[in-house]
C-alpha cells in the first residue's frame, strides 16, 4: 500500500513539474506579449535581411515596440519584405521613419531598429516604411576585408 502512495506522489510531482516548466517557458519566450494588445501592421522592403527571424524584436532606442510577424519575398522586386506588428501604444511614427536591421552585440540576434522621422504625416495600419537599411552580414564584411587586403599587396 505504501508503494502505491509513493508512486502516486511521484506521478503528481512529475505532472506538476512539467506544468511549471511549460508555464516558465511560455513566460520567458514572451509568446503572448502582443497577442492580447491592440496593434497595427507595418511593412518594409530590405535588400538583405541576414539572420532576421519571425518574432524578432522591433525596437526604438532599445525599447521593444513590436515584433516581426512575417518575412516573405516580394516577387515583383525579388527583395525580402518584412511585416511588423507594432503595439498601438506606439502609434506616432511619422512617414519619414527609417528601419535598420541591427545585431545585438557582436554575434547576437538581429532585430529591427526604427528611427522616427520628423514629418507630420503618421504611419497607419498597413503602411510601408520606405527608408530601410539592410543587415550587415559578418561573412560579407570579412570577405571584403580579405579581398581588399589581397588587392593592396598586388599593387
Amino acid at each position: 500500500m505504501d508503494t502505491k502512495k509513493i508512486q502516486l506522489a511521484v506521478g503528481i510531482f512529475i505532472v506538476l513539474s512539467i506544468a511549471a516548466l511549460s508555464a516558465l517557458a511560455i513566460k520567458v519566450s514572451n509568446i503572448n506579449e502582443y497577442s492580447n494588445s491592440e496593434s497595427y501592421q507595418l511593412s518594409a522592403h530590405f535588400d538583405n535581411i541576414g539572420g532576421l527571424k519571425i518574432r524578432s524584436a522591433v525596437k526604438v532606442g532599445g525599447v521593444v515596440v513590436g515584433r516581426v510577424t512575417e518575412i516573405d519575398l516580394d516577387t515583383s522586386s525579388m527583395s525580402p519584405i518584412v511585416m511588423m506588428k507594432i503595439n498601438s501604444k506606439y502609434n506616432e511614427f511619422s512617414s519619414e521613419t527609417s528601419a535598420a536591421i541591427l545585431t545585438a552585440g557582436l554575434l547576437g540576434e538581429q532585430y529591427i531598429s526604427l528611427t522616427p522621422g520628423g514629418d507630420e504625416e503618421i504611419l497607419a495600419d498597413g503602411d510601408e516604411i520606405f527608408d530601410t537599411q539592410s543587415a550587415l552580414v559578418l561573412e560579407d564584411l570579412i570577405g571584403q576585408f580579405l579581398f581588399s587586403q589581397g588587392s593592396e599587396e598586388s599593387l
